[in-house]
């Protein structure tokens, strides 16, 4: 790693961090040690970084807020990339155009400052626009797939392309981007409509005061562990199924709704992993709806 920290320094490639825990840079703050974090400046940065790691086989991982990943205890013996440089945000009447490393939340608001509909159910999503885009985030009904028209990325071999719609093939949590691991979203462009300030900002307080009385905020998690099986609720079955509450060490299903795995405190990695597999492997055998799982797991082989 000290040939990669060099070429960082030589070459001016950004800001970077070494050894610090994946547990400060994951909403469940699990995670073992990462070697390095670096913030690359731009994307010419980015893949001079690109081409090195490629040429010494280094693995890498593009992380966003970590709020759908799980990444083991172990150490990462490869390179986390974070793109929060590309924070750039245009707005042309409808149209946003913003960087893989702007804040979803941060992004809704801007949108409600403009009087822009379509991006409310963005609003209590800790994500950025980046890995929002990766898994197709949504809530209430609506997602990513119904307000993107674009997406710059740069591609396998490190050329910056243009994706459209209908080749990120949306689906319900689901994306091109997802079954393509080495295409990575640089920005996103949105299309929104003219709305009333006061319907969208109404809307987005509604929302916010459901989620605080129906979900368990106070606590680190990732959200929904579940997806909703067709015509039913993942919730509903698991609490159906006696797992309220259930614990293994400081993981816990949580008691104010049974889709959130809650990190009681003291959670390790292995505590999320385990209890999430023991969840889904229960659902199965008392229901057999065989759940699918949200999250993302890294570092576990």
């Amino acid at each position: 790693m000290k040939d990669i920290i060099s070429f960082i320094k030589k070459n001016k490639i950004g800001n970077y961090k070494q050894n610090v825990s994946l547990s400060n840079y994951t909403t469940y703050k699990v995670g073992g040690i990462a070697r390095i974090i670096v913030y690359p400046k731009d994307v010419k940065k980015l893949v001079l970084l690109l081409n090195k790691l490629n040429d010494e086989s280094v693995k890498y991982k593009v992380l966003g807020y970590g709020s759908n990943l799980v990444f083991s205890d172990k150490p990462y013996e490869g390179v986390i990339i974070k793109l929060d440089s590309f924070d750039k945000v245009k707005i042309d009447d409808t149209i946003i155009t913003a960087g893989a490393g702007v804040s979803l939340i941060k992004l809704s608001y801007m949108a409600l400052k403009e009087g822009l509909t379509g991006l409310e159910f963005a609003s209590g999503i800790p994500g950025t626009v980046g890995g929002a885009v990766f898994m197709n985030a949504g809530a209430y009904k609506s997602d990513m797939g119904y307000i993107v028209s674009e997406i710059k990325v740069l591609s396998p071999d490190l050329k910056v392309i243009t994706l459209y719609n209908k080749d990120l093939n949306y689906k319900y949590r689901d994306s091109f981007l997802r079954h393509n691991a080495g295409y990575i979203c640089l920005e996103a462009k949105l299309v929104l409509r003219h709305g009333d300030k006061k319907l969208i900002k109404e809307l987005m307080e509604t929302r916010r005061q459901k989620r605080l009385l129906s979900q368990p905020l106070e606590y680190p998690s990732a959200g929904s562990v579940f997806r909703n099986p067709e015509n039913d609720f993942a919730g509903k079955l698991i609490e159906d199924c006696g797992l309220k509450g259930y614990k293994i060490g400081g993981a816990e299903v949580s008691l104010k709704h049974a889709n959130f795995i809650i990190n009681t405190g003291k959670a390790s990695a292995n505590d999320v992993m385990n209890l999430i597999n023991y969840v889904h492997d229960k659902v199965k055998e008392k229901t057999n709806v065989d759940l699918k799982i949200e999250q993302e797991f890294v570092n576990w082989e």
